[in-house]
């Protein structure tokens, strides 16, 4: 086997490893902020049936609530990103929310264009690498012809 094929089949192979590693990454990331646009959902679908003196449980933290009384249904406090928030009334609420969602939207569709890419470019260096494959078997195989002829003659 020619050593140049096998060393360029070794390239090919790290190649389709890093391309195969790098669209795990991105998976995760696509459902990472699909998570996070299940939970912008709930939180718009609470903002719009929430009510002045319901009764509702706040999380703490590390999986425990307290029991709260709704002050002012019109009064959401809602992150703006870099850790800032604002007290907004329920409409601009979810209007904001709606925003986040569209910009997750948007980052989601781009991720899976990048996706797409790199499936495209992994199964043409995996074409690649069989082509090369082949190559070097039929390379060997004549070889071997070869060498049954030598010893014949």
């Amino acid at each position: 086997m020619g050593g140049g094929q096998q060393q360029q089949l070794q390239q090919l192979s790290e190649e389709l490893q890093a391309i195969d590693e790098e669209i795990d990454e991105l998976r995760e990331e696509v459902n990472d902020l699909q998570a996070e646009q299940t939970s912008i959902d709930e939180a718009m679908d609470a903002i719009q049936t929430l009510e002045t003196g319901a009764t509702v449980q706040v999380p703490l933290g590390g999986d425990a609530y307290v029991r709260a009384e709704i002050q002012d249904a019109d009064e959401i406090i809602v992150g703006l990103g870099a850790d800032f928030a604002a007290e907004q009334s329920a409409d601009n609420a979810v209007e904001s929310l709606s925003t986040k969602q569209d910009a997750l939207d948007d980052r989601i569709e781009s991720l899976r264009d990048d996706i797409d890419e790199l499936e495209t470019e992994s199964s043409q260096l995996e074409q690649q690498a069989q082509q090369m494959q082949q190559q070097m078997q039929q390379q060997q195989m004549q070889q071997m012809q070869d060498q049954q002829t030598e010893d014949n003659e």
